[in-house]
C-alpha cells in the first residue's frame, strides 16, 4: 500500500485581514472523518485500502516569532519528506507555503508549482511585511526553489503585482480569460498549492477573503485531474472555519485532500 504523509500547519499570524486559518487542520480532519461521505477518490484510489494517509500531526509552532515559525514548519516538512513519501500539508494561511516549498526543494531540487488562488500573492511587501500571506510566491521565486509558477483562478491582479508577474515569468490563467479547465504539463517535480478562496464564495464561504467570480469545486478538480506531471507535495490553505456555513468549505477541503493524495500515487 502506498503512503502519503499529511501534516497540519496551524499558523495564521501572517494573515492581513482576518485570523482563523490556524483552526483549519482540525476542521479538515473532522470533515475527512465525516460519515456523510467516504474515503474513495474519483480515480478509484481508496484511502485505507489502496493508500495510507499517514497523519504526522500538527507542527508545533512558536508563537510571536515568525522567523522561528517558518523554520519550525520547514523542519517538520523535511522530517516528513525524509520518510520518502509525498507530503500533503493542511494550512494555515498562505504564508505556510514558502517554508513548505523550501523543504521540498531541499529534497527534490528545483520545482514546478501549480497555484490555485483568487490572489497572485506576489507582493514584494504587503503593508510593510515581506512575509505576509500576500507575499509567499515572491519569496519562493526569489529563492530559486521553483523554476516555473502557473497560477489558476486569479481575479485580483493589481498594479503592485503586475511587474512581479513579468519579473518572475509567472504564467497566469486569470478568471477573466477562463475557458474551461486547462491541460497543463509539468516536467519538474510538481508542488500544488490550493488556496480555497480560488473557489467562488458560493462554494466556499469559509474563507477570510470572499472574492466573487471564482471557480467551482468541479473546475478545480478537473484542472488537477488533467494536469500531467509527478506531484511530490501539495498544500490546502486559507480555510477559516469561523466563517464556514454547515461545514461546506471544510468538506470541499477534505475532498481536495482525498483527490490530491490519490493523484500523488495514481500517476499522470
Amino acid at each position: 500500500m502506498r503512503t502519503v504523509t499529511m501534516l497540519g500547519v496551524p499558523w495564521d499570524e501572517q494573515s492581513s485581514f482576518m485570523r482563523g486559518a490556524a483552526a483549519a487542520p482540525a476542521a479538515i480532519r473532522a470533515a475527512l472523518r465525516s460519515p456523510s461521505s467516504n474515503l474513495s477518490a474519483e480515480n478509484g484510489v481508496e484511502l485505507g485500502v489502496d493508500l495510507t494517509l499517514d497523519d504526522a500531526g500538527d507542527v508545533r509552532i512558536p508563537a510571536g516569532n515568525p522567523a522561528a515559525a517558518r523554520e519550525a514548519i520547514a523542519a517538520a516538512a523535511r522530517d516528513a519528506l525524509s520518510r520518502g513519501t509525498p507530503l500533503l500539508a493542511l494550512g494555515g494561511d498562505h504564508a505556510v507555503t514558502f517554508p513548505l516549498v523550501r523543504a521540498c526543494a531541499d529534497r527534490h531540487g528545483t520545482l514546478d508549482i501549480l497555484h490555485f488562488d483568487a490572489h497572485p500573492d506576489l507582493y514584494d511587501s504587503f503593508e510593510g511585511n515581506r512575509d505576509s500571506h500576500a507575499c509567499p510566491f515572491a519569496r519562493i521565486m526569489e529563492s530559486g526553489c521553483a523554476a516555473r509558477l502557473v497560477q489558476v483562478g486569479v481575479r485580483t491582479l493589481n498594479a503592485p503585482q503586475r511587474p512581479q508577474v513579468r519579473r518572475f515569468g509567472v504564467e497566469q490563467i486569470e478568471m477573466r480569460d477562463w475557458d474551461g479547465p486547462p491541460r497543463l504539463a509539468f516536467e519538474r517535480p510538481l508542488y500544488i498549492s490550493l488556496d480555497l478562496d480560488v473557489l467562488d464564495p458560493a462554494f466556499a464561504p469559509g474563507v477570510s477573503h470572499h472574492e466573487p467570480g471564482g471557480l467551482s469545486v468541479r473546475e478545480v478538480l478537473r484542472t488537477i485531474q488533467r494536469c500531467r506531471g509527478s506531484v511530490i507535495a501539495a498544500d490546502v490553505v486559507e480555510l477559516n472555519p469561523a466563517r464556514d456555513r454547515d461545514g461546506v468549505t471544510a468538506m470541499a477541503a477534505a475532498k481536495f485532500v482525498k483527490e490530491l493524495a490519490a493523484r500523488m500515487i495514481g500517476g499522470a
